[in-house]
């Protein structure tokens, strides 16, 4: 998209986009190249705004981080003709003073999951993005201010490790993501930034803190219940979060660096090309595809 109206897609965490109360919400189907989509999109309006919200886990948090497909939401969310991506998650602290409850916009990321499809393109089709800067800054600054009207406290900055899951981090390997520079640890961000900057989807997360993670050696490491329980204590502000979005958009969105992603990313020479796999890129890449 490069510019006019905002469609805003929300990927949302367990628990904390549920009784979002969009304004003629209705419920979608959406068919991707790239397989089942975690479930149905539920589309409507908060102030006027149009918004699209896909549950990461799929409904009841029935999907595990790694068996997510990531490829299929992003590309069902890019087909529902959103134009910027906001990420619900909840995350472990690596630092005293990201307390659980507290908020993040994080910045910058640290992959350490495997296994994961981690790209739309491949043999037939390769295309290089840049991903030195994975979050969108202009989408984050809004997030945080829209959090932090909803009554949050935020951390603007942070860096986010994500480990494969679902078991939670060992001691030492808590105090290793210290030692990176690592602010808060969670299970979902890849491939989901990539495939976003992939689709061309300027994307931002508001990270909910919810305990912190393994490194503090006076306290028992992390349980699940506790996780749960701060995410259900923080829910509304983050529910809050997405409807003041909605109140400190811009009227008109004006285009984003991210929104021409693909302009100089592909590598195969025309001749080449995977025509399958180019069919399957028809809503990912299809601004560029058409263009030749």
């Amino acid at each position: 998209m490069t510019g006019g109206k905002w469609h805003i897609g929300v990927i949302g965490g367990s628990g904390l986009t549920e009784g979002l109360e969009l304004e003629g919400a209705q419920e979608i189907a959406v068919e991707s190249a790239f397989g089942q989509p975690s479930a149905p999109v539920t589309q409507g309006t908060i102030n006027g705004v149009r918004f699209s919200f896909l549950p990461r886990h799929g409904k009841g948090h029935a999907t595990p981080p790694s068996a997510v497909n990531y490829r299929a939401n992003i590309d069902a969310l890019k087909r529902c003709g959103v134009t910027d991506l906001v990420a619900l998650s909840a995350v472990g602290s690596l630092r005293e003073d990201f307390a659980p409850g507290h908020f993040v916009t994080v910045d910058q990321a640290i992959d350490r999951t495997h296994g994961r499809v981690g790209s739309f393109f491949g043999p037939g089709m390769v295309a290089h993005v840049s991903l030195a800067d994975p979050f969108c800054p202009r989408l984050a600054r809004m997030l945080a201010l829209a959090a932090h009207h909803a009554g949050g406290v935020v951390h603007p900055r942070g860096t986010y490790v994500a480990i494969e899951g679902p078991q939670f981090s060992t001691r030492a390997e808590s105090r290793m993501y210290q030692a990176w520079g690592a602010e808060v640890i969670g299970m979902t961000a890849f491939p989901e930034l990539r495939l976003a900057r992939e689709a061309e989807l300027p994307y931002a997360m508001l990270a909910m803190v919810t305990d912190y993670d393994a490194w503090r050696e006076e306290h028992a490491g992390v349980e699940a219940a506790d996780v749960f329980a701060i995410m259900k204590a923080n829910a509304a502000i983050a529910r809050a979060a997405v409807r003041h979005l909605a109140e400190v958009l811009p009227p008109e969105r004006v285009a984003s660096p991210i929104d021409t992603a693909l302009s100089h990313a592909f590598a195969t020479a025309p001749d080449y090309r995977d025509p399958a796999l180019l069919a399957r890129l028809d809503a990912v890449a299809g601004r560029v595809l058409r263009q030749g």
